[in-house]
């Protein structure tokens, strides 16, 4: 997961059904950062948070960060601008060896301890190391990298950011530096060629952890925690809807329907074509007996994304209940063609190719499942199912 921009409490089966992404919504406003109205909250229905939510911890530098800009990038800073060591540092194999890993949304300090983390994570612990060094961070939120995943019955929207390094702050130099300006970004180079980015400020990083937190807590059904960490992102960026979005859901699930509905309805007047916010916004108003405004708003869905993320997925699930495998790995297909790196994807198309009996297949898509997963788990998961294909294939 990278930074969740939207959440669904349902996503449409064939027509008609939204979720929340994690409720990551699809973006940030850039209407001004009024208050939002008091009446979004309803603080006394929730337990007091279990885990102090403190926003700025996001940044927090440990010793041992502390210790690794004054020895290991001091030391690879000889003969080279500070931008270029902290650069090379994080890429470098004999520097921190990051990993990829979208388990969980990290403190700083936290994916500097796993050297792993998302999107969202490792710009966070960069950040916090260039400010240590003293030097200028800019914050991009990349346009169009929205991508959906799931959890149980919730669906997520993340987008992705990175951030640029600029010189030191009591720095002003005339010459030309090539390196001047750096661009750090945790995806392979040749996925930023044609890249639009937007710069966006670090009270919406802060307010992007604090809903991922929330979206995280949620999931493993945690209500109480994460009703107070989207309070904070909302708090903290009144302008990033998708904290909205993600308190409403809470409130949902939590059984707190009107409020859910007044939250959902203020995104909603901020962001009117955000399809997530119309899928949830139904939801509510069917949960109120409001079934005719509901109907009116999944018509304007529908005519907004006539077929939603997972759509030819969930048909394929249908075709392989019904053992019409070769059906089953068309629609996959389809939904491959539209997200080609989701692992979930090429996984079932896998078990379809398997059903058929094409087992090299079955093994390609293994692989593109095993390479496009986005946690641990899942890809020592596909790593033992490709192990087991292939051992029966050797015979």
């Amino acid at each position: 997961m990278k930074c969740i921009r939207g959440i669904s409490e349902q996503l449409r089966q064939v027509l008609l059904r939204p979720l929340l992404l994690c409720a990551a919504l699809a973006g940030c406003a850039t209407a001004p950062a009024t208050p939002p109205p008091p009446d979004l909250f309803n603080d006394a229905s929730f337990a007091a948070p279990t885990v102090p939510v403190e926003p700025q911890q996001a940044f927090a530098v440990s010793e041992a960060m502390h210790r690794y800009v004054r020895i290991d990038i001091a030391r690879e800073a000889r003969g080279k601008n500070p931008r270029r060591a902290l650069a090379d540092a994080l890429g470098k194999r004999a520097g921190l060896q990051l990993e990829y890993d979208a388990a969980m949304t990290r403190t700083a300090a936290q994916a500097f301890d796993a050297r792993s983390g998302n999107c969202l994570s490792l710009v966070l612990m960069t950040a916090a190391l260039a400010k240590e060094m003293g030097l200028a961070v800019r914050y991009q939120s990349v346009l169009g990298e929205n991508s959906w995943s799931r959890s149980g019955d919730m669906y997520f929207v993340a987008g992705h950011v990175n951030l640029v390094l600029g010189r030191k702050l009591a720095q002003n130099s005339d010459s030309y530096d090539a390196d001047a300006e750096l661009l750090i970004d945790f995806l392979p180079a040749q996925d930023l060629t044609g890249q639009r980015t937007r710069t966006v400020s670090e009270a919406t990083i802060l307010a992007m952890y604090l809903n991922n937190r929330a979206a995280e807590t949620m999931a493993s059904g945690e209500l109480d925690q994460a009703y107070w960490y989207a309070r904070a992102a909302i708090l903290q960026d009144p302008t990033f809807v998708g904290a909205f979005n993600t308190l409403g859901i809470i409130q949902l699930r939590h059984g707190d329907i009107e409020p859910a509905r007044r939250t959902l309805a203020y995104a909603l007047e901020r962001s009117p074509s955000n399809t997530v916010l119309l899928s949830n916004l139904a939801q509510a108003l069917d949960g109120l007996g409001r079934a005719d405004e509901a109907q009116l708003l999944r018509r304007k869905l529908l005519a907004l994304q006539p077929e939603p993320p997972f759509h030819f997925f969930k048909l394929g699930q249908r075709a392989m209940d019904a053992a019409d495998y070769q059906e089953a790995a068309r629609l996959f297909k389809r939904e491959i063609a539209r997200d080609p790196y989701y692992h979930e994807f090429h996984f079932w198309l896998a078990q379809a190719y398997a059903r058929m009996g094409q087992l090299a297949q079955a093994g390609r898509q293994l692989e593109l499942a095993m390479d496009n997963s986005t946690t641990r788990s899942d890809h020592g998961l596909y790593a033992a199912k490709l192990q087991r294909l292939r051992a029966a294939t050797a015979y």
